[in-house]
């Protein structure tokens, strides 16, 4: 007999095996001598209560009978190499990677293309932006195989079920070197320090099986006949061809939103959600969310994270992308701007904890913000100010990022201020340590926010200092600008065929579409567009 039970263990035993089948025994009601083991199915900390930590486990517990190992779900291999019917896939994140898994599986060959280097090389293109300010503007945090999500962070976390399945999704990672650990802890994460070799197997995986994978080959121009699109153009000079085409390019590559308007194919400006990077002392969160007993546990459970959501004057400012032992990283794509995120290692080890913390936008509001600073605008941003432009928003995330990376000094220093002298509107005068490696510069964070953030972002401060005293504090440094969070456009898709609604063979997805946030939701969406494209493939 397989029965499901949820148990409440002390952090210390709830790694113990004998511990936990004698309270699954009690739960129950039946002898220890018929519990024979047990599959974990999840695990989570809830340290609500001041006075106990407890890890909360839901456990298939078998009674009577063998235990069962977990059975994955894996990779249906199949050759595709001399097949002649291909789907042109543009980006290797995410999306990309998991709609190629699928269409090998359903016998279609994908092809696919990436401007970026493979995970390897990256890194050092990684390496020497960070240290020398360098940047490829092909190869960095955002660009690049694996996408935004191989060198920052690894999250797996996703409330989004509906175009997927994440056990499916988990299990692949997983088949392909991933830990066990994030089929059952509630915020799954691998760490930046273990995704690249995981997305390297997964690339050998799809070319073993026949897929193509082009590096350092970019989309430039599209042929389109009528409403499909008769072939794409590469900055290698070459022209491709396929029965389909899958945009997954992530949400930073302007150049293609850029594409898309010249070609007159719909796009429309979306809402965001921009604001700063908060990093304070992980002690400092631990005994916030732990009550102190970090270091009594300190084996059992990990440095703790948070959650912030906040309503000031009916707009939302809440944390975003939190990493614990993690590092602020510099994620700009452009020269003259600066864009920073942030990233954790699997055993998330660094003694800070940092977090997004950012406001929610309209586009009436991004609208606003650019009448109003027209005369500061570059030239390439005016003829974006009308508000129905498909690239306002974009706009508006490119002039907030130039004037960051202006305040800051260059050379991709951050300006930061100090939490409370934020509030205060107190310049700085000296900042604390800080992980993101080309430095810090002291600065007024209000003068680079546009006003609306600025102040929605104090208000939602001062309202957390009454309820998590420990957080607001002048030990935490703010640092600007958390701005790449979402898309800023999304691309309008036909809900019945998955395809573009003017295009009948293009087929937006992922996060650079507006259709997913996150590893595991572009993942998800990578293999629903895919299904679609099979069905669009079987009746032309």
């Amino acid at each position: 007999m397989q029965k499901e039970v949820w148990i409440d263990m002390d952090p210390v035993m709830a790694n113990d095996h004998l511990a936990i089948c004698k309270q699954i025994a009690e739960e129950l009601s039946c002898p220890l001598s018929m519990v024979t083991g047990y599959t974990l199915l999840k695990k989570t900390i809830d340290a609500r209560s001041k006075k106990q930590i407890i890890i909360k486990l839901k456990l298939q517990a078998f009674i009577n009978e063998p235990v069962q190992s977990r059975q994955l779900i894996i990779p249906n291999y199949r050759s595709v190499k001399n097949v002649k019917q291909q789907v042109i896939i543009i980006g290797c994140g995410p999306a990309g990677l998991f709609a190629a898994l699928t269409l090998i599986e359903q016998g279609i060959k994908p092809i696919i293309i990436e401007r970026g280097k493979q995970v390897r090389e990256r890194r050092r293109d990684l390496a020497v932006l960070n240290q020398k300010g360098m940047l490829n503007a092909d190869s960095n945090y955002c660009f690049g195989e694996g996408g935004a999500g191989t060198y920052s962070d690894g999250k797996l976390f996703t409330r989004s079920n509906k175009r997927g399945d994440t056990n499916k999704i988990l299990s692949y990672f997983v088949h392909f070197g991933a830990p066990e650990n994030i089929l059952f802890d509630a915020h799954p994460h691998i760490g930046t320090n273990k995704l690249p070799q995981i997305i390297s197997n997964m690339r050998a995986y799809i070319e073993q099986c026949g897929g193509e994978i082009l590096f350092n080959t970019k989309l430039i121009d599209l042929h389109l006949e009528k409403n499909t699109i008769r072939s794409i153009v590469t900055n290698t000079g070459e022209e491709i061809s396929g029965s389909a085409y899958l945009l997954a390019t992530g949400h930073s590559a302007r150049d293609i939103y850029e594409l898309l308007a010249k070609k007159n194919i719909l796009i429309v400006a979306k809402p965001l959600a921009l604001g700063v990077r908060i990093e304070h002392p992980q002690k400092i969160i631990d005994d916030m969310q732990y009550h102190g007993d970090r270091e009594k546990y300190a084996a059992c459970i990990p440095p703790a994270s948070y959650s912030i959501v906040e309503q000031v004057n009916q707009r939302g400012v809440f944390s975003f992308c939190m990493c614990p032992g993690g590092i602020i990283a510099l994620a700009s794509t452009q020269l003259n701007e600066l864009v920073i995120n942030g990233w954790s290692p699997s055993k998330r080890n660094n003694p800070f904890a940092n977090s997004g913390m950012v406001v929610s936008l309209t586009v009436s509001d991004m609208h606003l913000y650019l009448k109003e600073n027209k005369d500061k605008l570059c030239n390439n941003h005016i003829p974006f100010i009308n508000n129905d432009h498909p690239l306002l928003s974009m706009a508006f995330q490119s002039c907030v990022e130039q004037r960051a990376y202006q305040l800051g000094g260059g050379n991709f220093v951050a300006p930061a201020q100090r939490l409370v002298d934020y509030c205060n509107h107190k310049t700085s005068n000296n900042l604390p340590d800080c992980s993101y490696i080309p430095g810090l510069q002291s600065a007024n964070l209000h003068d680079i926010l546009p006003p609306v953030v600025a102040t929605a972002l104090k208000d939602a401060l001062l309202q957390l200092s009454k309820n998590k005293k420990q957080y607001f504090t002048n030990e935490a440094v703010m640092v600007a600008t958390e701005s790449r969070t979402s898309s800023p456009v999304r691309i309008p898709r036909n809900d019945l065929t998955g395809s573009h609604i003017q295009i009948a063979n293009l087929f937006p997805c992922g996060e650079g579409a507006g259709y997913a946030g996150g590893i595991m939701s572009a993942a998800m969406d990578g293999e629903y567009i895919a299904t679609k494209i099979v069905g669009h493939l079987s009746v032309n």
